[in-house]
């Protein structure tokens, strides 16, 4: 097989695992924007509102780290959650840099409602529960390679 051979095909659209994941991400959104609005939260919200259910009171640090997300583009969802009464953001007293975020009781309430999405998103899938756990696994094993991945100089190698 010629180097040419291997660039066409490697560089054909429908080989591109990123692309395949961008455009489920972007269904994703989609789907969630539509089952999101019931509850007031965009996509971003809910990510913060998941975190915080989970783990109750948290550092915008902390928060940032298990969305990756920059406090840039935390700070204004932190502030329009709050607007909306769901999360408390306070200062610490300790080092006023640092800001902790906690879901208020409204925020907490509405967790029961959020309950029920995952059945609905994992439904829309069309695949079983077992696939659905397998699937996730796989993208987060390919996620913490990626997260270590050195660049490779070979073609074949990536797609």
């Amino acid at each position: 097989m010629t180097e040419d051979l291997v660039d066409d095909s490697w560089l054909r659209l429908d080989n591109q695992i990123c692309f395949a994941l961008h455009a489920a991400s972007r269904a994703f959104n989609a789907l969630y924007r539509d089952v999101l609005s019931e509850l007031g939260l965009t996509y971003p919200q809910y990510l913060v509102m998941l975190v915080l259910w989970e783990h109750g009171e948290l550092g915008v640090k902390q928060i940032g780290e298990q969305l990756r997300l920059d406090s840039g583009t935390l700070s204004p969802l932190l502030k329009r959650l709050e607007a909306n009464g769901l999360v408390r953001r306070e200062r610490s007293a300790v080092d006023e840099r640092s800001v902790t975020v906690r879901p208020t009781a409204t925020g907490a309430a509405l967790r029961e409602q959020a309950a029920r999405l995952p059945g609905r998103i994992a439904a829309a899938t069309g695949l079983d529960v077992a696939e659905v756990a397998e699937l996730r696994d796989r993208i987060n094993r390919l996620t913490a390679a990626l997260d270590t991945a050195e660049l490779p100089d070979s073609p074949a190698a990536c797609g």
